[in-house]
């Protein structure tokens, strides 16, 4: 009896070996390319060690003949170049609706027809223009989101001059996209990068978090990254708007490439930037250059009546002093923080 005993407590052993031996940690995949006019970097980690670079390469090529202006034949372009033809897909309408939806919301502050005023200064794709109050005022006549609709999957503007321009929200609504793949993989713990606005869900093998970082708005150190804050995040997004790396000085005068949409004129006031958390980078995309038009106060006010949004703003007091509002939400998951709030 001893014997066979013994037999049985060697042969558990062995059983839990063999079933821990078989236990598979998760692989790493990480991998970067271009995208958008810039760049991508995504990590996650796939028991079945799948590598699906090529796969997301394909979907942001696609996306392209979408959502870019740089793409002569994609319906974006094909819509400013009035081509009436144009049947729009899922993605187009898709961006559009939330366009339009935050759009609403702001009063206007994030329209994506403000395409003519952005190159008229000089933020487009076209030479700067004599830029006077002339120009202005006439282009402004062409921008204004209430002037677009869809109907049956066909696109209308009231006026042939009317541009649209998905940058504001376009990098975001790839990071869902690239995400939504990966789920639809069985893949649940990864981080998603496009051009800065970032999606990460579940967590490391070794259960910590995955961590982002909020740049400092210094515009004198070129494209270092000097982090104010770092964030942990699962089931979220955040997106970056700032003023201080996209400009140029004419004439002593310094001109920022956010544009109000309302008057025409790129925006002079003390927002710095907003990095705003959804779960939904889409979202998060878009607001983060509404509230960069809005400005500090406007943006706080907004805030206090919208919950499902998470901000942190860097913005100038009145002495010049950069400070920090962070809403509430947030407090959980910053880890780290470089400034001074008011």
């Amino acid at each position: 009896m001893k014997n066979n005993k013994n037999f049985y407590i060697v042969l558990l052993i062995l059983l839990l070996v063999v079933l821990f031996s078989c236990k598979k940690e998760p692989s790493k995949i990480s991998f970067s390319g271009k995208a958008q006019g810039t760049f991508y970097n995504i990590t996650y980690f796939d028991k079945k060690n799948r590598n699906f670079q090529k796969a997301i390469d394909s979907i942001l090529d696609e996306f392209n003949l979408t959502a870019s202006m740089y793409e002569p034949q994609s319906i974006l372009s094909r819509i400013n170049n009035n081509d009436t033809s144009v049947i729009l897909n899922e993605d187009f309408i898709s961006i559009f609706n939330i366009a339009n939806e935050v759009s609403e919301k702001t009063n206007g502050a994030f329209d994506v027809t403000v395409c003519p005023l952005v190159n008229a200064w000089g933020f487009g794709f076209k030479n700067i223009e004599n830029v006077d109050s002339n120009l202005i005022n006439n282009l402004r006549k062409y921008v204004g989101y209430k002037m677009i609709w869809i109907k049956n999957k066909k696109f209308y503007k009231k006026y042939p001059e009317i541009q649209i321009d998905f940058n504001a929200i376009a990098q975001g609504y790839s990071v869902d996209k690239i995400a939504n793949f990966l789920e639809k993989q069985n893949i649940t713990n990864y981080i998603v990068e496009i051009g800065g606005e970032v999606k990460a869900n579940g967590k490391k093998p070794d259960n910590s978090s995955w961590i982002v970082g909020i740049d400092k708005p210094d515009d004198n150190i070129g494209y270092q990254h000097n982090l104010k804050a770092k964030v942990k995040l699962d089931n979220m997004s955040v997106a970056t708007s700032g003023n201080y790396r996209k400009y140029y000085i004419k004439n002593g005068i310094k001109y920022s490439h956010t544009i109000d949409p309302t008057t025409g004129y790129p925006v002079n006031h003390s927002l710095l930037s907003a990095s705003v958390f959804h779960k939904s980078c889409t979202i998060a995309d878009a607001y983060a250059t509404a509230f960069m038009v809005m400005g500090i106060k406007k943006t706080i006010e907004f805030l206090k009546s919208h919950p499902e949004l998470e901000a942190y703003l860097i913005y100038a007091n009145d002495k010049g002093n950069t400070k920090t509002f962070i809403t509430k939400g947030l407090c959980s998951i910053l880890i780290e923080e470089n400034s001074s709030k008011d």
